[in-house]
């Protein structure tokens, strides 16, 4: 297995697009992250479409495919990827194998999603798709339904930590209100968020991530390609990928031993721990998926950023903000970038390398480390990638 690097990105604004379509949002993330990349189209060679529910709300599949042909890519072997909310970490992850393995020298992974132009009861009934139907479905718990009985158990081990946990989404909005692709940044305060409308018991409408369209796009490739842009403080840098990892976890709710922990992403973290040396104390920065507040909180104790129990009270704190002892989503996160749900694991790998190149809206001072977290289902997909500058 060779090194990798991240040559070229791109991304769209995150919100709504009524005048593209889902292929529209993807080319134009492509286009991007090949200019980026400063490299022909034609040396590419393979693509990886991530995408969740294309088909069900814009009657649209062969995607990947598609938009090879609209970008005006060359006869190379284009495949969608599925896997949930963490469909856009998997075709990274496969686009990243692609090139590690010699299997060519440049590939693309792409997520785009389409969902603000259906009704809320239509994403909600294609979303649900991401949980195990058979089990889970006779129950008519919808993911903010399942995330609102999480939140229960957390606090029935931990204690209340409402007020806290609105100090989350507050972050988030305050970073997103800087980040020029968030589609719902705010200044807001903790009584505003719970004073927010009622969605899933004690869940309300500010811990929820938005329903969005978007897109972002990734070019990787090999050292040999890059090695003449390795330099300190150029703005466009190709950024080292050290390690990225996918894991399976539990598919339905009545298998997970502790709803407070996803098996996924303890098991991915510490794959990626193992095999570079590298832990979270050596972290600068994480981009992790926050589609719920109570989210955010699980995932920093279970990458181990933060111990049990203290996610909410880090927060409060101030201890993951930009600024911070370990800044956590200063690019919004979901909760305020918003979670075009296919693209959003390469939305995190985007903001990531913009942090690392220095370019961030939302700088963290000194960044050389960064890891993105992508999860799926109730747990049942999860991506890891680490990052670092190339000159680190």
């Amino acid at each position: 297995m060779r090194q990798v690097y991240i040559a070229g990105v791109g991304s769209t604004r995150f919100g709504r697009h009524p005048a593209s379509s889902l292929v529209d949002l993807a080319v134009d993330a492509i286009e991007d992250a090949i200019k980026d990349a400063r490299i022909d189209r034609d040396v590419v060679g393979a693509l990886y479409f991530g995408n969740f529910v294309g088909g069900q709300l814009t009657g649209q599949e062969i995607l990947a495919g598609l938009t090879a042909d609209e970008a005006g890519l060359p006869c190379i072997p284009c495949t969608k990827v599925e896997g949930a909310c963490a469909s856009g970490g998997i075709a990274f992850r496969h686009a990243w194998l692609a090139v590690a393995s010699r299997s060519c020298d440049i590939a693309i992974a792409v997520g785009s999603e389409k969902m603000s132009h259906a009704s809320t009861s239509q994403v909600t009934e294609a979303l649900n798709c991401a949980m195990d139907i058979e089990r889970d479905g006779a129950s008519g718990l919808s993911f903010p339904g399942i995330f609102g009985l999480i939140y229960r158990m957390y606090e029935s081990s931990y204690g209340d930590i409402r007020r806290k946990l609105s100090s989350v989404v507050v972050k988030n909005k305050r970073n997103g209100l800087t980040n020029p692709l968030a589609q719902m940044g705010a200044s807001i305060s903790v009584e505003e968020v719970e004073d927010s409308p009622m969605v899933a018991d004690p869940l309300r409408l500010f811990d929820c991530c938005p329903i969005s369209d978007g897109a972002a796009a990734t070019v990787l490739t090999s050292r040999d390609h890059v090695v003449g842009r390795i330099h300190r403080g150029t703005k466009d840098s190709p950024v080292e990928v050290v390690a990225a990892v996918q894991t399976r976890g539990v598919p339905f709710i009545a298998g997970h031993s502790d709803m407070c922990s996803f098996s996924a992403t303890v098991e991915a973290t510490q794959r990626v721990y193992d095999s570079t040396g590298i832990g979270p104390k050596d972290l600068d920065f994480v981009e992790l998926h926050d589609c719920f507040s109570i989210t955010e909180v699980l995932d920093s104790e279970d990458i181990g950023l933060v111990p049990r129990g203290e996610g909410a009270h880090w927060a409060a704190e101030g201890r993951t903000a930009v600024h911070g002892d370990i800044p956590i989503n200063p690019s919004g996160g979901l909760l305020a970038k918003g979670h075009p749900v296919g693209a959003t694991g390469l939305g995190q790998i985007y903001e990531a390398v913009q942090q690392l190149r220095g370019n961030h809206s939302n700088q963290v001072k000194d960044a050389e480390i960064g890891l993105t977290h992508n999860l799926g289902g109730t747990g049942v997909a999860c991506t890891v990638s680490l990052l670092r500058r190339a000159d680190a």
